[in-house]
């Protein structure tokens, strides 16, 4: 084994570096879409004539969505939440107002082909001087049906009406809380103090009436046009909700105490008695019932449906829907918090029979199917709770061939057949995105040791296929343990839905690592716990064994006691595995720290892992241990402790901190101490180093950092190739891997021939080993082929869908730590180039990865580059085999460490990472490959008689969560936007852009 040592290299003259000559780098801002459940939703409405559904966020954005691709976002420039979303009818205008009491008008307005959602107007009550803050304070908001008028209930008990789009105030309409009071009965007990304005709502007969609720429970039904009050109705309890019966004859109301109403609409009888009164789950006290609707059906009784209303001290902590019809009586039981809902109804009008009902919870949203016995849910094409369990890793893999994918459909499909059959039923817009070229996969792991597999082709997320890994070991949970189902006779009748469950049964069932190899349909996943399952996708059911092979990584090491977690507890017995992916072999690390790195090699049917203290090598067909490496530093005290003791010693850190500053000093101490001489020889020595390099950039000095460091020995990355160590003449798989230390070890590989491959044993004998002077950890591994290329995928140039490596010219090895890329030849590992990027603007690699780009102007020709996150949030392109920067773009926040972190990269310039624990924000950086939504809402037919006077618009919002690069561009950037002249399409992202 050879020991290399790094020197000190100098950067080769810029004018040597080639520059991309087509149209293969970046594009000159990086597209987004974002997939799953938006985080902390505030606010739910629907358009039957548009058939949109919109969502608004405590963060201020604005989601609608369609059929599936009929994807809109928009973002509110004041950081407020959104408290209240409205449709205007038969408009494609909605209004928005904002915890600040601000009202926003947006539009769906089509621009190149295509609709963009623009904010056209925003509006805020003024009260009169002096008047308190209650008085405007908006706490209702009714969409009139003419499409011109919105009625703005406020906290003082005032109704506004505005003239909208305009936002113009209709003062001589306005309904003020002295014109109510007048008329309120004597007897009444609340008159003196009627509180907010609780509701509002039209007569679906008669669109002139309108129903004031009041806080305190009055319930006033006006007239618009005569401007007068019809009819009182005086409750007795605080006030919730009203719903105005399709016919006009009936209000419903709900009340905080559990119980509803029905009234019997009169004209001038301001006595009228209550027709019906219900507390659905009473006699104990009950939660408010805080929404309740009710529409009829063609045949038979109506559906009546309820939000609350649950006995207080035995289920106050549900969060429960009701749903009555006929005979069927259930309590939809939800994950989380209601925040609304609202049922589709079928008819070319949208007044027949409700066919499904749609829910807005805090993490998820759920549609029920109205129309199947049983009310079975209906599993949503987007605005999927990716988060169902914490996500705690993912992995993207494109390109997935056909029989692969439709073997994991198969797979997945007979996950789902509790599911309703029932078509989407929201299906507003047109998608005009065209079909994904391609077929991606992105596997993300989750806390409870699930795999899902998700459709990552177009603009909706799909779920697929989920894994499970919890049956291999021993748990608390019950597998037999139907959450769905209550028990019968259980009052009230509950039926849990959703699929949101953030607890994990065992945190050590985490999956840290994800690797697919997508033509031999080998997987492995490893977890928390030290445990690594490799599985094969298969057809059919299977009973089988899983025995644990056990590696010790620490090798016998005397004086280290692990002080973490214990491993999981494999089952001796037989399991039954469902189709699917199956595991058959399992390799248990030991101690049983959490893995750090994974590699799979399925051509030469082999598993490479690593953790904190070291990594292994495993032969998954003999199911044997080829290689165990002790990486553990004597001071790698953290390394002993585990994720989960959360156990640091302050008092190391303190050492560490005096140890550099006493460090620094004696540097200090020295460089005074040296002569004259010395220091006039060093001066000449900068002079001539400076003239030789020309105008390279400022650097600052890269500090080589102490070995003592705490996880020097943990395993960054793993890294298969079939390369040159021993000689240039004899290539032979070999074994990288990189450590946090900046410790770089190579293992030569012995295969034996593939008819003996069964019988004879691998071999690994070490073959190189280098150590980066400045010890930063090492991130990245990649092998050049001697055209400067990275190598192909295992079984990529067996399934014809890449060529040979070139084998014939010097193989080079790229090393990527933390701060700097170093290219090294093969076999000698002699430094050749680098790029220092913590020298020139302080950044540090967090996640590294190699993609294609395809040109714009041949469908042949493309090039290979890094893809680079630094710790600023920075994306990079650094070209190979010259290793020079080609574009930086800003891309997430420097303060989101967590979207950092959770980055991956694909194959072809794409990229996800978290924007919340529910979404993935989607970036490209190719010219090529791009997925965004692109659709078209077209106004409904049934138009308001009256003209309409549209403003000009006089503001807008950006919908782009990543940052706008800097107006200046370096000037590499600007060569390539030149030659990207005339062939870059043009794209809207998200379909939003802001109105100048």
């Amino acid at each position: 084994m050879t020991r290399t040592e790094e020197t000190v290299w100098q950067d080769p003259p810029v004018s040597t570096v080639p520059c991309l000559t087509v149209p293969v780098c970046p594009l000159s801002r990086p597209q987004s879409v974002e997939h799953g459940f938006p985080h902390q939703p505030s606010a739910l409405s629907y358009s039957p004539s548009l058939q949109l559904l919109a969502i608004g966020t405590r963060s201020g954005a604005i989601k609608l969505y369609g059929a599936p691709g009929v994807e809109f976002v928009g973002l509110h420039d004041e950081n407020a939440a959104v408290t209240q979303v409205h449709f205007l009818p038969h408009q494609v205008e909605l209004v928005t107002l904002l915890d600040d009491n601000s009202l926003h008008m947006w539009t769906l307005r089509a621009h190149q082909g295509h609709s963009e959602l623009l904010e056209i107007g925003r509006f805020t009550l003024t009260g009169p001087p002096g008047a308190p803050p209650s008085v405007t304070r908006v706490t209702a908001v009714m969409a009139h049906s003419s499409g011109e008028l919105l009625l703005l209930g406020t906290e003082g008990g005032h109704v506004f009406i505005v003239e909208v789009p305009g936002f113009r105030e209709l003062e001589e309409r306005n309904i003020s809380l002295d014109q109510v009071a007048s008329g309120v009965p004597d007897n009444y007990i609340g008159r003196r103090n009627l509180e907010h304005v609780e509701a509002l709502q039209e007569n679906p007969v008669n669109p002139n009436q309108v129903i004031i609720g009041y806080g305190r429970g009055l319930i006033v039904i006006c007239d618009l046009e005569r401007r007068c009050s019809l009819q009182h109705i005086p409750t007795t309890q605080q006030l919730e909700n009203v719903w105005w019966t399709e016919d006009g004859h009936d209000i419903l109301s709900s009340h905080s105490d559990g119980s509803y109403c029905q009234w019997i609409v009169g004209r001038e009888d301001v006595n009228e008695e209550v027709e019906k009164s219900d507390i659905p789950y009473g006699h104990f006290p009950c939660k408010a019932i805080s929404k309740i609707v009710q529409l009829p059906t063609q045949e038979g009784p109506p559906f009546l449906m309820f939000s609350g209303g649950m006995p207080r001290a035995s289920y106050g902590d549900r969060h429960c829907i009701t749903v009555i019809h006929r005979k069927t009586h259930v309590a939809l039981d939800f994950t989380s918090r209601i925040i609304d809902f609202f049922a589709v109804r079928d008819g070319p009008q949208h007044t027949g029979d409700p066919s499904a009902l749609v829910v807005l919870v805090e993490e998820e949203l759920v549609v029920i199917d109205l129309q199947t016995e049983g009310w079975p849910v209906i599993q949503t094409p987007y605005l999927v709770p990716l988060h169902s369990s914490a996500i705690t890793c993912s992995h993207h893999v494109s390109t997935i061939p056909l029989k692969l994918w439709e073997r994991i459909i198969a797979a997945g499909d007979l996950q789902k057949t509790h599911y309703s059959k029932m078509q989407w039923p929201i299906t507003g817009g047109q998608n005009l995105a065209p079909d994904p070229p391609q077929r991606d996969l992105l596997l993300s792991g989750h806390e409870d040791g699930t795999v899902r597999f998700w459709d990552a082709s177009g603009v909706c997320l799909h779920p697929m296929y989920k894994l499970s890994t919890a049956g291999v070991f021993h748990t608390d949970a019950d597998p037999n343990d139907n959450m769905n189902q209550g028990s019968e006779g259980e009052w009230p009748p509950f039926r849990k839905v959703g699929c949101f469950d953030p607890y994990s049964d065992d945190p050590r069932l985490g999956i840290q690592k994800i690797h697919l190899c997508k033509y031999s349909g080998y997987l492995t996943v490893a977890g928390t716990a030290g445990q690594i399952l490799v599985l094969e996708l298969n057809d059919e059911a299977a009973e089988q064994t899983v025995e644990a092979n056990v590696v010790d990584l620490l090798q016998g090491q005397e004086g280290f006691r692990w002080k973490g977690h214990t491993r999981l507890d494999v089952r001796d017995e037989p399991v039954l595995f469902p189709p699917g992916f199956q595991p058959f072999s399992l390799v248990q690390c030991q101690p049983p720290a959490v893995v750090t790195a994974l590699n799979l090699h399925s051509e030469w049917k082999l598993v490479a892992f690593g953790t904190s203290h070291g990594f292994g090598l495993f032969d998954y067909q003999q199911k044997n241990t080829v290689l165990v490496k002790c990486t553990l530093n004597p001071s790698d005290q953290l390394a002993l402790e585990g994720p989960l003791s959360r156990v640091k010693s302050i008092k190391k850190s303190l050492r560490q901190s005096f140890r550099r500053i006493r460090c620094s000093r004696v540097s200090l101490r020295k460089h005074h101490v040296n002569n004259a001489a010395k220091l006039q020889e060093a001066n000449a020595r900068l002079e001539v180093e400076l003239a030789e390099m020309e105008l390279a950039p400022v650097q600052r000095k890269i500090e080589a950092r102490p070995s003592d460091d705490s996880f020097t020995g943990l395993v960054r990355t793993l890294c298969f190739a079939d390369t040159f160590l021993s000689d240039s003449s004899h290539n032979s798989p070999s074994l990288w891997a990189g450590t946090n230390g900046g410790g770089v070890f190579a293992y030569m590989l012995r295969l034996p021939p593939l008819e003996h491959r069964a019988e004879e044993a691998v071999t690994a004998q070490p073959a190189k080993e280098i150590q980066l002077m400045h010890r930063a950890p090492v991130v990245g591994i990649v092998v050049l082929d001697g055209h400067g290329s990275p190598l192909p995928e295992p079984l990529e140039v067996a399934h014809d869908l890449a060529r040979s490596p070139d084998m014939q010219g010097s193989h080079h090895l790229l090393v990527i730590s933390e701060e700097q890329f170093k290219v090294f030849t093969l076999p000698k590992v002699s430094a050749k180039m680098k790029l220092k990027l913590t020298a020139i603007d302080g950044s540090r690699v967090r996640r590294v990865g190699v993609a294609w780009f395809g040109s714009s102007r041949s469908e042949d020709y493309g090039e290979s580059g890094l893809v680079i996150l630094t710790n600023q949030g920075d994306l990079h392109v650094v070209s190979l085999p010259t290793v020079k920067m080609q574009v930086q773009h800003p891309c997430i926040r420097r303060e989101d460490v967590s979207g950092i972190a959770s980055c991956v990269f694909t194959k072809h310039g794409q990229g996800f990472y978290l924007i919340s624990p529910s979404e993935f924000e989607r970036f490209s950086m190719s010219t090529r490959c791009l997925v965004e939504p692109r659709c078209l809402v077209e106004a409904p037919l049934h138009r308001s008689s009256s003209p309409r006077r549209r403003p000009q618009a006089d503001g807008g919002s950006s919908a782009h969560r990543t940052p706008r690069p800097d107006s200046e561009d370096s000037e590499v950037l600007q060569e390539i936007q030149k030659s990207l002249e005339g062939d870059q399409m043009s794209f809207v992202g998200n379909n939003v852009s802001a109105v100048a």
